[in-house]
């Protein structure tokens, strides 16, 4: 069983790691910013601690649970909560890294719920990584290709 300060240490755990995330996000004026960040991985990492809970309480009685078929339905799930935040406008698709930020925020909780903390806090890393820095990136070389309309 995990004990009841683990959960809470789990749970804000979610909250620190996707708010960093969210935080990007709500700064770069996108839909679904810091709050929709961290609900979606405090839900996830209760889902896989209410998983594992199951789990470890069925333990040996003879009942099948699996914490990977939880894990499963989270990430086919978040894909409804991301297609929310893709808007077709013209010849352009808006929305698409912060529905991908969604789906990597639920994958966040998901490896925090399970105790998988190198996991979660790598993938935090590495996301700012590329929302932060690789977005000033993106805009210096891709930017002004970008930028122009396409010929027509």
């Amino acid at each position: 069983m995990i004990s009841d300060s683990e959960v809470i240490v789990r749970l804000v755990l979610a909250l620190v790691l996707s708010g960093l995330v969210g935080l990007e996000r709500e700064v770069s004026g996108r839909a679904a910013g810091f709050r929709t960040h961290i609900l979606v991985c405090i839900g996830s990492t209760l889902i896989m601690l209410t998983s594992l809970h199951l789990f470890f309480y069925f333990h040996g009685m003879g009942v099948n649970v699996d914490p990977g078929r939880f894990a499963a339905q989270v990430v086919s799930g978040i894909g409804f909560l991301g297609a929310g935040t893709i808007i077709h406008i013209r010849d352009s698709v808006r929305g698409l890294t912060t529905a991908a930020s969604l789906w990597v925020a639920a994958g966040i909780g998901l490896a925090v719920g399970s105790g998988f903390y190198v996991g979660a806090l790598g993938a935090t890393v590495l996301v700012l990584v590329v929302l932060f820095l690789l977005s000033h990136l993106e805009r210096g070389v891709v930017g002004s290709k970008r930028s122009r309309p396409e010929p027509e």
